[in-house]
């Protein structure tokens, strides 16, 4: 019983924390990462495993959830101090491409090559170069995420309530008419000519490994439901341009039902077709032609609905312009 009471009780070496109402909800993990600014995600996740970080004096998961009125104990932590207190040109330059902004929440025209968080792959991402960027912004979290390789539409919230009632819209997909939840376009490049129109992709994905860090992800019949909507845009003989839609936002969901018809990406390197992506490379492709192309959503506090759309990045689009030039 003593132990267990000494294992809650501030020192020198440790600190309580009370969760705040603004927390309340979160996973703990997360609400870590808020309290240890600069500190890697990795090291977040091994306190918790050890058992160092204690959630009302017991051990807890990372996706364990706090609630208000909760007392987290953190232990004493050495953070490095940065080696420069300012962002570099690139990483400043990356979070000063605002697409729509208010007082709510914000959407970023995300390069591709940016990871949107620190992870084991990269020390920091785009969310961390954006509070380092704003300092003086109390909260600013991701909704969803982006693929390091692909490009285009990422929103942020600027605070908890906005965050949740966000992530609520993203469960909650599109309806039929698009007008409630929200709308994820993306714009891709697919090998081979599509046949026909539209088509809706309705195949489950489940996680099946690790590879450099990164999820690996399938069609399985025991993974989680995933529907993905196919329409051709511009379709040549070897490739087609593809507007997809994702109903449901499953990890790398666009990428593996693309290849699940036999349609893969270009430039894909973990589900695409080697021969593909080397004739794409010589056509000057030096990415995943995947982009976020438009996100469509109902504001959750003013109700209007907010349209952003980002352009197609000059590269990708210098590859459409040069397969448009062969065929005619």
């Amino acid at each position: 019983m003593i132990r267990a009471l000494m294992a809650d009780r501030p020192d020198h070496h440790s600190r309580i924390v009370e969760v705040s109402s603004r927390h309340h909800g979160q996973r703990l993990d997360n609400f870590l990462l808020a309290q240890l600014k600069g500190v890697p995600r990795s090291h977040v996740y091994r306190i918790v495993r050890t058992g160092e970080v204690r959630l009302n004096r017991s051990r807890a998961r990372p996706s364990s959830r706090v609630h208000e009125g909760d007392r987290v104990r953190i232990p004493p932590i050495r953070v490095s101090a940065p080696k420069s207190t300012t962002l570099s040109a690139l990483r400043l330059a990356a979070v000063q491409r605002i697409l729509f902004e208010d007082e709510h929440l914000l959407v970023l025209d995300k390069p591709s090559g940016s990871a949107v968080h620190a992870g084991s792959a990269a020390p920091s991402g785009l969310i961390e170069w954006l509070r380092a960027a704003r300092p003086e912004a109390e909260t600013l979290e991701l909704a969803h995420r982006l693929d390091r390789a692909t490009s285009g539409c990422l929103l942020v919230a600027k605070s908890r309530p906005m965050l949740l009632a966000l992530q609520s819209a993203f469960r909650g997909g599109i309806d039929a008419n698009a007008r409630r939840g929200m709308r994820k376009v993306y714009l891709a490049l697919v090998r081979g000519a599509w046949c026909g129109g539209a088509r809706e992709v309705n195949a489950a994905v489940a996680k099946t490994g690790l590879r450099a860090g990164e999820r690996l992800m399938a069609v399985s019949a025991g993974g989680r439901a995933a529907t993905t909507c196919f329409r051709p845009l511009r379709v040549w003989p070897g490739a087609s341009l593809m507007e997809i839609t994702l109903i449901t936002g499953r990890t790398h969901q666009a990428r593996v039902h693309a290849a699940h018809i036999d349609h893969p990406i270009a430039g894909d390197d973990k589900y695409g077709d080697k021969g593909f992506n080397r004739e794409m490379r010589s056509r000057g492709l030096r990415r995943l032609f995947l982009h976020a192309w438009k996100l469509q959503f109902n504001h959750p506090i003013s109700g209007r609905e907010i349209r952003v759309q980002s352009p197609l990045p000059a590269e990708l689009q210098a590859l459409l312009d040069a397969s448009q030039a062969d065929a005619d």
